[in-house]
């Protein structure tokens, strides 16, 4: 290709904006409207095909711990009784509803390759094209890539093995006995159901659980106050929440829906950790071997940020940041846990943080002409104006 040919397909490839949010989810549509509040050019790019996929892929019988009133974005509230725990798909068809009502410019099926930084500007690779930005924000969560332990490998090829992100219905199992991994929510969860047409194991720790169950009568009483706790007390604005942070992160949250009565009721049998395989078969901690055509993985997720191509990281591949800003300047995180409460990673506590960085962004962006998206924000200030008083 001549050189001249070449410079103009470079550009052609190259597109300027002047904040990228990567990630389509509640916390960058969270950040995107406030981005635009504030005036700011921006572009949200989300892998998934339609708003809301993240949580419409998940299986199908998912309710949400909080109530609708607290698992509401910046600016619309949830349809529907305030009080009432929504299901995944109201929850997936409300992100699309919001991206809508708030016209907020996002190109959908686009996964982003890799971000890096050069001079002044940071560039932004998803596949042949490329973005050129001056401020990235990372919404896609802390926990990106379904986790399943590499002794998985081992079992019998015969043995159905589905991870929780790949788990719909008990429909998707082979007949007979079912081993669930982990005893945490989705664990306790999916065991729970599956119990209903297989007999079934769960293998894990019991995580505690939570004083009562979602949509009670005592937890309506008692959720007010929690939330001002999750929110603004385990914050690290306070000294209690700032000593409760490194060992939140690392800790395991207690069951909020599922008790163990419920499990014992319904003939789950529960057995210690799963550590290994042995002739095809998951062996306990205890050294028990359990025979079962069926596995299913609730064994979480792990981050993946080896995309971003930044100095950003501990050791352990954790993003160091405060409140969500790094010491790149112009590159911000959201949507992970405890980034700057306990609230933050959960549908209604990601406001807040998408309001600082978006303030954030508003303070520190120089003065020039803005690049990109500059109507489709102005469209979208002008439609929050009008629609959240």
């Amino acid at each position: 290709m001549p050189g001249h040919q070449r410079a103009l397909y470079l550009r052609l490839m190259l597109e300027q904006v002047k904040t990228l949010v990567v990630g389509g989810g509640q916390a960058g549509l969270a950040t995107g409207y406030y981005l635009a509040k504030f005036g700011q050019s921006f572009l949200i790019l989300d892998a998934n095909q339609r708003t809301g996929d993240s949580w419409r892929k998940r299986w199908d019988s998912l309710q949400l711990f909080t109530p609708a009133h607290l698992s509401s974005l910046p600016g619309l509230n949830l349809p529907g009784s305030r009080s009432r725990c929504p299901t995944k798909d109201e929850m997936a068809d409300y992100l699309e509803a919001y991206a809508a009502k708030f016209d907020l410019p996002i190109r959908r099926g686009l996964s982003v390759d890799s971000v890096s930084k050069t001079n002044d500007h940071f560039m932004i690779s998803v596949g042949d094209h490329h973005f050129k930005a001056e401020n990235v924000v990372l919404a896609t969560g802390g926990y990106q890539a379904p986790y399943v332990p590499n002794f998985s490998a081992q079992l019998d090829p015969g043995i159905t093995q589905l991870h929780s992100s790949n788990y719909r219905r008990p429909s998707q199992l082979a007949d007979g006995d079912v081993l669930v991994v982990g005893a945490a929510n989705s664990g306790a969860d999916i065991a729970l159901e599956i119990s209903a047409t297989h007999r079934t194991w769960l293998s894990g720790r019991h995580p505690g659980s939570e004083p009562t169950r979602p949509g009670s009568r005592a937890d309506r009483l008692l959720t007010p106050p929690f939330w001002f706790f999750l929110s603004r007390v385990a914050s690290v604005t306070t000294p209690i929440g700032r000593r409760m942070r490194p060992q939140m992160i690392k800790a395991t949250l207690p069951l909020g829906r599922v008790k163990p009565k419920d499990l014992e009721t319904a003939g789950v049998v529960r057995l210690p950790r799963t550590i290994s395989a042995r002739h095809g078969r998951p062996v306990m901690e205890d050294g028990r071997v359990v025979e079962v055509p069926n596995v299913v993985w609730c064994t979480g997720y792990r981050s993946t940020f080896d995309w971003v191509h930044l100095d950003v990281f501990d050791q352990e591949g954790r993003p160091v940041h405060d409140r969500g800003a790094t010491g790149v300047p112009g590159l911000y995180f959201i949507g992970l846990f405890f980034l700057s409460s306990l609230a933050s990673s959960l549908v209604g506590g990601v406001g807040r943080d998408a309001e600082y960085i978006a303030r954030h962004i508003t303070r520190s962006t120089t003065r020039r002409p803005l690049l990109g998206r500059t109507q489709a924000a102005a469209a979208s200030v002008r439609r929050i104006s009008s629609t959240s008083t």
